[in-house]
């Protein structure tokens, strides 16, 4: 097991913000990853999963506690006919590559959500009308009681942007998802749609944490911001992008506390402006 201590979560993150970690601890392999859950949770010490980072604002002031990375050590796929099994350190775009190459086709709206499939299921996440649960066949959790379990896609309670394991009572160590035979220049096809529309509508050249917000009932947090007048509204070095409103970006030098700050402001005025209470996407690390 890797052990860091202290290190910078502005390094871990795909916001480029965040303050020292006390710990940061990444399990060579699922018995190392039981083994250190079944540690943390006997001694009350607070730890956080962390992925690939893309959906984290950590504080300037650090994380107490333990970060639990989980990495290429705990990233490998492979193809059982229809079904893909991939570890909850895989990204979605790595998992999307190995469906391309194996014709299999249902995830290009998928491939170019830049996080591991381990998160992206915890959250549901999804893209283009899709959603994690639509692909999602069962996986395999660590419990409560240190032990792991298999998770039907029943068992899940997919919802918005939420499933059973989004509390953390159950961690995600690997994924089975069920695709659909297909042809390689058709799914190749759709894959550069998809990123195309990325390209042409997010700003991807800046860092963030992809969505700040939620979408509410009835609408899209990125209308409503646009609404209120917020485009290019900027603190510090942290700005809601002009060309995806619902996006929070690092100009450069932005600090966890400048975001925070744009964060309630664009609550407040959306609130104010149209009675709608916005609900953060972005998962707050630390004390702000």
């Amino acid at each position: 097991m890797v052990i860091k201590e202290k290190a910078l979560l502005k390094d871990y993150t795909s916001f480029k913000i965040g303050g020292p970690a006390d710990i940061i601890a990444e399990p060579k392999d699922i018995k190392e990853l039981v083994e250190l859950i079944k540690f943390l949770r006997s001694e009350g010490i607070i730890f956080y999963i962390l992925g690939n980072g893309t959906n984290i604002l950590a504080s300037d002031k650090g994380v107490h506690g333990c970060i639990v990375h989980i990495g290429k050590s705990l990233s490998k796929i492979r193809v059982i006919g229809n079904k893909i099994e991939a570890g909850a350190g895989a990204t979605l775009a790595e998992i999307a590559q190995v469906a391309l190459k194996n014709n299999l086709q249902g995830f290009e709206e998928l491939s170019g959500i830049p996080g591991t499939i381990g998160g992206a299921v915890a959250m549901n996440a999804g893209a283009y009308e899709k959603e994690i649960r639509d692909v999602f066949s069962s996986a395999n959790a660590i419990n409560e009681a240190g032990r792991v379990v298999k998770l039907s896609k029943d068992a899940m309670n997919f919802s918005y942007r939420k499933s059973a394991v989004s509390d953390g009572k159950f961690i995600i160590t690997q994924v089975i998802i069920n695709l659909q035979e297909g042809n390689k220049k058709d799914i190749q096809a759709k894959m550069d749609k998809y990123r195309t529309l990325r390209m042409n509508r997010q700003p991807l050249e800046y860092p963030s944490a992809g969505s700040t917000f939620k979408r509410p009932e009835g609408g899209f947090a990125s209308k409503l911001i646009q609404d209120a007048n917020l485009a290019g509204e900027r603190i510090g070095d942290a700005e809601v992008s002009e060309k995806h409103t619902g996006f929070i970006i690092n100009r450069g030098e932005a600090k966890a506390s400048d975001v925070y700050k744009l964060i309630n402001k664009i609550k407040n005025d959306v609130n104010t402006y149209f009675n709608v209470p916005l609900e953060l996407e972005v998962k707050l690390w630390g004390k702000f």
